[in-house]
C-alpha cells in the first residue's frame, strides 16, 4: 500500500489517510483523535501515531505533527470572533436553490434555476467552472468531502450528474427516477451515492461506473432527505409520509421505519458514533 496524503477533519478532530493498494484502488482510513486537547503533549502523540499506523513512515513524523498542531489551533480560536460580509457574488441570472463548501473550505459550489451548479474560488468570488448539461432546475448539489474531487447534481429533469471538481468534465449521468431529484449525498468513502426523489423512492449507485445498485422502496411520499453514517454502512430516509426508514447499504433493504412525527420529516442526520439519529 502507498500511501497518497493526509485530510485533516476538524470536527470531531482526526487525520484521514488517502492510499493505494497494490493493484491501484484507492481507498481511505481516518485517525480518531476524539480525546484531543491543548494540553495533550503532541510530540509523544505523533510519535503514537507513527508508531500504530504503518501506513505513515518516520519521515512523515514531522507533518504528523503540524497537522496535530492545526487541529489544536482550530480547537483553541477565540469563541468571541466577530463574523462580517466577506463577499458578495452575482453568481446566477436565475435563483439559487442550494450551496455547499469542499471540506477545505477554498472552493464552494451553487445550483440554480437557470440548470447549471457553478464552482466558485472562496477566497477571490472567481468563477472557476460551469456545470451545464441539466435540462431542469438544479436543485440538490454535494461535494464528496473530505476529498472533494467529484461533485453530484440532482435536477428536476430526473437525472443525477457526476462531475469532475477539477475540470468541470460530466463522468457520470444517473438515469432511473421518474420525478424530480430533491436530496443526494456520497458516502463517507466517496464510493456510493444516494439519491432521493418526488417518485417516492430513494437510489444507491456506483460512483466509479454509475450503475444503480439498489432502488430504495417503502416509502409513500416524497423522500426529501437522506444521509449515511459515518461507516457508510446505513443511510436514513426522511419523508412527507411522516416516516423516516433506516436502510443496509449493502442489500439496500429496510431494517427499521420510525413512526412518530405528526407531519412531513424534512431533515434527517446519524450522530458520528452511528448509534443514534434524529
Amino acid at each position: 500500500m502507498r500511501l497518497r496524503r493526509f485530510l485533516l477533519r476538524y470536527y470531531p478532530p482526526g487525520i484521514t489517510l488517502e492510499y493505494e493498494h497494490s493493484n491501484g484502488t484507492p481507498d481511505s482510513k481516518t485517525i480518531d483523535l476524539l480525546t484531543l486537547s491543548p494540553e495533550m503533549d503532541l510530540d509523544s502523540l505523533a510519535d503514537e501515531i507513527v508508531e500504530s499506523e504503518a501506513l505513515i513512515s518516520d519521515a512523515r513524523r514531522p507533518q504528523i505533527k503540524k497537522l496535530l498542531d492545526k487541529l489544536i489551533e482550530r480547537m483553541t480560536c477565540d469563541k468571541r470572533q466577530l463574523f462580517y460580509l466577506f463577499k458578495m457574488l452575482r453568481a446566477h441570472i436565475l435563483p439559487l436553490t442550494n450551496c455547499a463548501f469542499n471540506k477545505s473550505g477554498d472552493k464552494f459550489i451553487t445550483g440554480s434555476y437557470d440548470r447549471t451548479c457553478k464552482v466558485w474560488d472562496t477566497m477571490t468570488g472567481n468563477e472557476l467552472l460551469s456545470l451545464e448539461g441539466h435540462k431542469n432546475v438544479v436543485y440538490a448539489i454535494a461535494f464528496n468531502n473530505p476529498f472533494g474531487n467529484r461533485i453530484i447534481t440532482g435536477s428536476f429533469d430526473k437525472t443525477c450528474k457526476v462531475w469532475d471538481a477539477e475540470s468541470g468534465d460530466c463522468l457520470h449521468t444517473l438515469r432511473g427516477h421518474l420525478t424530480e431529484i430533491v436530496c443526494l449525498c456520497f458516502n463517507p468513502q466517496s464510493t456510493l451515492i444516494a439519491t432521493g426523489s418526488m417518485d417516492n423512492t430513494a437510489k444507491l449507485w456506483d460512483v466509479n461506473t454509475g450503475q444503480e445498485l439498489h432502488t430504495l422502496l417503502g416509502h409513500t411520499a416524497e423522500i426529501v432527505s437522506l444521509n449515511f453514517n459515518t461507516i457508510g454502512d446505513l443511510i436514513i430516509t426522511g419523508s412527507f409520509d411522516h416516516t423516516s426508514k433506516l436502510w443496509d447499504v449493502r442489500s439496500g433493504r429496510c431494517i427499521h421505519t420510525l413512526v412518530g412525527h405528526r407531519g412531513e420529516i424534512s431533515s434527517t442526520q446519524f450522530n458520528f458514533s452511528g448509534d443514534l439519529c434524529i
